[in-house]
């Protein structure tokens, strides 16, 4: 069974990532990409479906665990009496776009601290979701041993210590004493090529270690929560591809949104939503160059025709993200179905366009340059927003019930055409700017009539109901957040959407969003609260919900999607973008004593 969400800890070389335990085993981990196949899938399911386990061998054994400084190098802390050795877990970075294409590698590295330790090490290798059985040989030498296993077109090689076959996983034992080192380390290979040589380890760590710190001491932010702003913005930085530039929005799939329900998504693709604002995050904090090299994902990814725009891609700009089920992973705790891909690619959502184009406007305020595509490629998706201005959509929160016009995605219409007004006014770029303004005009004066009702912003027209998505309306300057008709929402979600502290997304019991079940509290919904109370004067209700919101963080500052307040535990997938960069603006927020739209 695999351990809490909140349990595991996050390794990244910016092309996939692996969640470790506090109890050491390595439960999920693709490779070479983060959407590629699992070959460690015990997290979907149990250790049958892949699992690196490293532990000392006596039960008894404590562990305490950290990041080293402002790095993803792992370090977890063994005890045992007297004895007391460390793991150093983490990806090398590998900063050559030709190597990563050979090789991925991850490095335990057992140091001996205090009198002598032993450690068990049990390895199930399972290729393409647990679905492929590898074959597997010993290649070493007893000095230097060696295990290759392959399946398809994988292969792993894991070198450090002897192991032993039985019932289809190897397991061994490692000592060390003090002062000793011993280096386990995996490496994936494309299976048509010859087995990679082992690293030098020393200049890995150290190179992967000066990377990592050396990127977040370039981080800007004065203000309070200094250090979660710093471990947020860094696993921004983990989701997003080193050589692609496409941003995913999470490190996993089908981690449930409700213990045993049915609400699985794969979320290792880039949302063109999310993408746009960790990359206002990223940008809020010095991050240009970053900006740069999306708005070139961009282009590729929505090349040709904006009227075939998607609302998510691949890490790589992929169009084809085939939603299905694997029926060979039962599900973490038993939560089915295990989907792999999302049916969310197909649908229409109209706030995206405006996402994209206020993301764009803040790069080009802070400094980005244009491009000779930059500005066109802008263009066009204003003409294809102003093409779709009639139809109803699936909303931010992909709902897969019947579309409505919802007053979130109705905003963000309005966002694209004003960013669109301010380009050419504020900027000097060409267009139909009068044709603009009367678009942007138009949806103000719908929105104002259809989109209010009893004095508060409704979720969709021709509903009573709120969602947690109007929060975000003073963010793109819709509206200032002290207008009355936005505090008299933040009213209505207080009174709806709160019935423990914490913001849903909407009421899943009114059947909008075409599911079974329910959900946690959706955290990047709290943390946009947080925002509103800072910036209309509640600051002491700000700096509360903020302090218990950054304390459901775990022990390495992870947070997931959402949070389980009965059962006191993180739910959905981990490290979620949304909830890391929705923190990061909330202690801007509070760093400020005025409101900054987006």
């Amino acid at each position: 069974m695999a351990a809490r969400i909140e349990d595991y800890a996050v390794l990244s070389n910016c092309r996939t990532a692996a969640l470790v335990s506090n109890t050491g085993s390595i439960d999920w981990l693709c490779l070479p990409r983060l959407d590629s196949a699992s070959v460690f899938g015990a997290l979907l399911g149990d250790e049958e479906h892949g699992r690196w386990e490293l532990r000392p061998s006596d039960p008894d054994a404590t562990a305490s665990r950290r990041y080293d400084g402002d790095t993803f190098v792992l370090i977890t802390r063994w005890e045992l009496g007297d004895a007391v050795a460390e793991v150093h877990d983490f990806m090398p970075i590998g900063l050559d776009p030709d190597v990563a294409i050979r090789r991925t590698d991850l490095i335990r590295r057992i140091v001996g601290v205090q009198g002598e330790l032993t450690f068990a090490q049990t390895v199930s290798i399972r290729f393409d979701y647990a679905r492929g059985m590898p074959w597997v040989r010993q290649t070493g030498t007893a000095d230097e041993p060696c295990l290759v296993a392959m399946g398809g077109p994988d292969a792993l090689a894991l070198r450090g210590a002897p192991l032993t076959a039985s019932d289809h996983r190897h397991s061994g034992e490692v000592t060390v004493t003090a002062g000793e080192v011993r280096d386990l380390h995996l490496t994936w290979f494309p299976s048509h090529r010859d087995v990679p040589p082992p690293l030098d380890v020393d200049d890995e760590i150290d190179l992967t270690k000066d990377w990592w710190q050396g990127w977040a001491d370039r981080i800007s932010h004065d203000g309070p929560r200094r250090g979660d702003v710093v471990r947020s913005l860094q696993i921004l930085r983990a989701l997003t591809n080193h050589e692609t530039g496409g941003i995913a929005a999470a490190a996993t799939m089908a981690l449930p949104e409700e213990i045993g329900g049915v609400r699985n998504w794969d979320y290792r693709y880039v949302w063109l939503r999310d993408a746009a604002l960790t990359l206002e995050a990223l940008l809020d904090h010095g991050f240009l160059a970053v900006a740069d090299r999306w708005r070139e994902w961009l282009l590729r990814a929505v090349a040709g025709d904006p009227g075939d725009l998607q609302i998510m891609y691949g890490l790589a700009g992929e169009r084809d993200l085939p939603e299905r089920v694997l029926p060979g992973l039962p599900g973490y705790e038993g939560s089915a179905p295990v989907r792999v891909g999302n049916g969310a690619a197909a649908q229409y959502q109209a706030d995206v366009v405006g996402e994209v184009l206020v993301t764009l406007s803040a790069a080009r305020a802070a400094g980005l340059d244009e491009s000779e595509f930059s500005w066109p490629l802008e263009r066009q998706l204003v003409r294809f927003a102003s093409e779709q201005i009639e139809r109803p959509d699936q909303g931010l929160w992909e709902i897969r019930g019947d579309p409505h016009h919802f007053t979130h995605s109705r905003v963000m219409m309005w966002a694209a055409f004003d960013r669109a007004v301010r380009a050419v006014e504020e900027f000097g770029l060409d267009g139909p700017v009068e044709r603009w303004r009367g678009l942007r005009e138009r949806m103000r004066v719908e929105i104002d009539s259809r989109g209010v009702v009893d004095g508060h912003f409704v979720q969709y027209y021709g509903t009573s109901e709120v969602d947690a998505s109007l929060l975000l309306l003073p963010q793109v300057g819709y509206c200032a957040p002290d207008d009355p008709r936005m505090l008299a929402t933040v009213a209505r979600i207080e009174q709806t959407l709160m019935p423990d502290g914490l913001v849903r997304r909407y009421r899943t019991g009114t059947g909008v969003d075409g599911l079974t079940g329910s959900e946690g509290a959706f955290l990047a919904c709290s943390f946009w609260l947080v925002e509103q109370y800072a910036v209309t004067g509640r600051r002491e209700e700000a700096h509360a919900l903020m302090d218990r919101l950054c304390g459901l963080a775990n022990d390495v500052g992870m947070l997931s999607e959402e949070y389980d307040t009965v059962a006191g535990r993180q739910l959905g997938n981990t490290p979620q973008a949304f909830s890391h960069l929705a923190l990061v603006r909330a202690a801007d927020a509070l760093a400020r004593t005025e409101h900054r739209p987006r």
